[in-house]
């Protein structure tokens, strides 16, 4: 039996991968990366260029300057003749000036290309975070995929924008002396490639002991952002139960675990730099000993010889910068890993393959053998059938966990069952076009969430192109109209984040005027009506009825002076209808609802 579940989020935060783990994410990726730099190749192209021409004018100084101390200089005391020299000088300002020039326009070019691959990347997040599915966003915690969009982020386009740059620019410059030097003295190369091979296990060490501190640091990280984040968003339950001090506890010690993984690459820096040092010092030495031996035995000018010294020091002085590189790799390599893991999350309820348009819905929702589980061991409905003719309201009670809330998120295709079928109309949610789907079927749960922007802009939310006047018809039909224009700009009031400006009763109430103004065939109402004190739901009982006319309706509720509004009531107990009739008829009976509605009408008195 299959179960819904979330695929592979929970590794996103490790850093205890096995071999084979580590190598299929690494393969991740760098498919992730191809599929970056693929629209952009020709600006890359443009780029290597650019960089390969302004290496060789750069690498082109030394030998510049060997010829001018042997050839020229010579020349113009004991023959008087400047023309070499002058000859050289300008070659030398030649090639200097249009080095500069071209590493300009490359910096360019490559800030060019580092922008558009983030474009593309943080596009592609946003895009994609939003089209996988409830069950995605119900696991996978908001500090974590806040983490994706900025901190992540931030690190690929520090690797990209300067890392990058100094890596290839470092081992082109690298390799171009290498090859100079050996065609100017192949002895002195030879001495700078042995001396290599320290250089070479060097900079594996460094390699290998930053990767595991880096992904450990960014596993940190995240921990840190995520428990910031849940902080300051339940900063309302975190005062009430006076948390503060446990929170400070356990975010301190989060912060201490931060700095001693950074104290630890910092360390690695500290035997890294030295030991570059000393390696670039014993090699300086050598080719000086050996070439100031040659230069005394006539076999080596004196030029030659300043132009090898100035090679070996050009060589190592961009290793500096490769060692910034492999900072930065390892902290992006660790957030392309995880990036590349929510780019390779896959919708649990995707999107038809081939979509039936369902252009009148009417109303009829029909669960047909329907068998559900969150996972293999949590069956919520074990075997569901249930029929709600189109114009019916039905209200849902029962403990909680019987399976209410799930049921609602089946008929809004938030998840999909695990067998049987789920049918608007006749025909399957799975096959239904999503334009449709969402046209047809709202809900309305009991987080009232209100977005940035005017009180009209947030009603309007199911119908973009509403004009004013039917906004305020749908305020005006929930009763939300009054406490609108009383606000400091009315319909134009910007509510903020959350909704700040208006209360939660009231947040409720804008809700309801955006599901009457979306006019949907099937309405949800989720706890609808938790966050109304008895007066407001009063208040709106009439807003109810016309917002339930003439469509199908689905009421979770615990207030039972809301279920009496339905024309049908299901008692539900371990995801199986126990109870279906009408209230009247329930309320006269024995049964489960019977007592439920004694008991709360015991309670108002």
């Amino acid at each position: 039996m299959s179960t819904a579940t979330v695929s592979g989020t929970s590794g996103e935060d490790r850093s205890d991968y096995t071999r084979d783990e580590s190598k299929a994410i690494r393969k991740r990726s760098l498919r992730l990366l191809g599929t970056l730099v693929t629209p952009v190749r020709g600006q890359l192209w443009l780029a290597a260029i650019v960089l390969v021409v302004s290496t060789a004018f750069r690498v082109a100084g030394p030998a510049l300057i060997a010829y001018g101390l042997n050839q020229a200089l010579p020349a113009a005391v004991n023959q008087m003749n400047w023309l070499p020299t002058i000859g050289v000088v300008v070659v030398y300002l030649v090639t200097g000036i249009a080095g500069a020039a071209l590493i300009g326009w490359y910096v360019v070019v490559a800030a060019r290309l580092t922008q558009a691959v983030m474009l593309d990347l943080r596009k592609r997040i946003f895009l994609h975070t939003q089209r996988l599915s409830l069950e995605f966003h119900e696991s996978y915690t908001s500090g974590r995929i806040i983490s994706r969009q900025t901190s992540d982020l931030d690190s690929i386009r520090e690797l990209l924008d300067g890392g990058l740059n100094e890596l290839v620019s470092g081992l082109l410059y690298g390799g171009f002396t290498l090859v100079a030097l050996l065609l100017l003295d192949w002895q002195s190369g030879v001495i700078l490639a042995v001396m290599g091979i320290p250089l070479f296990l060097l900079m594996r060490w460094f390699y290998l002991n930053s990767q595991v501190a880096y992904r450990e640091s960014r596993v940190v990280s995240a921990k840190v952002i995520v428990k910031f984040v849940e902080t300051m968003t339940g900063i309302r339950a975190v005062k009430a139960f006076r948390k503060e001090t446990r929170n400070d506890d356990e975010f301190g010690q989060l912060a201490s675990d931060y700095r001693d993984v950074n104290m630890r690459s910092i360390r690695l820096f500290g035997i890294f730099e030295p030991g570059l040092m000393a390696v670039a010092s014993v090699t300086v030495a050598l080719v000086l000993l050996w070439g100031g031996y040659r230069v005394l035995d006539g076999t080596m000018l004196i030029g030659t010889l300043l132009a090898a010294v100035v090679y070996v020091r050009n060589f190592f002085s961009p290793l500096q910068e490769v060692a910034f590189f492999l900072n930065s790799y390892q902290s992006a390599t660790a957030a392309l890993e995880k990036v590349s893991g929510v780019l390779e999350e896959e919708p649990t309820v995707p999107d038809p393959a081939k979509p039936v348009d369902l252009w009148a819905a009417r109303g009829h929702i029909e669960f047909r053998d329907v068998l559900f589980g969150y996972s293999k061991d949590r069956v919520i409905l074990p075997d569901f059938s249930l029929d709600i003719p189109a114009g019916q309201t039905i209200a849902l009670v029962g403990t909680t966990g019987a399976g209410k809330s799930t049921l609602a998120k089946l008929v809004s295709r938030f998840y999909d069952p695990t067998e049987g079928r789920v049918t608007l109309d006749g025909v399957d949610l799975r096959s239904l076009h999503p334009k449709d789907l969402r046209r047809a079927i709202v809900m309305v749960t009991q987080e009232a969430y209100l977005f940035s922007g005017t009180v009209a802009d947030n009603i309007a939310l199911g119908k973009p192109d509403a004009t004013l006047d039917e906004i305020e018809a749908a305020a005006r039909a929930v009763g939300a109209d009054a406490f609108i224009q009383a606000l400091p700009d009315g319909y134009a009031t910007d509510v903020n984040k959350r909704g700040g400006r208006v209360s939660a009763g009231q947040r409720q109430l804008i809700s309801f005027a955006r599901a009457f103004l979306a006019d949907p065939a099937v309405l949800i109402l989720d706890e609808a009506t938790a966050s109304l004190d008895i007066p407001s739901e009063r208040q709106i009982q009439d807003a109810l009825q016309t917002l339930l006319a003439d469509r199908t309706a689905i009421i979770i509720a615990h207030r039972l002076s809301t279920v009496a509004i339905a024309d049908r009531v299901l008692v539900m107990e371990h995801g199986r209808i126990i109870e279906d009739d009408a209230p009247e008829a329930l309320i006269g009976g024995d049964g489960r609802f019977a007592r439920l509605h004694a008991a709360w009408r015991e309670s108002l008195v």
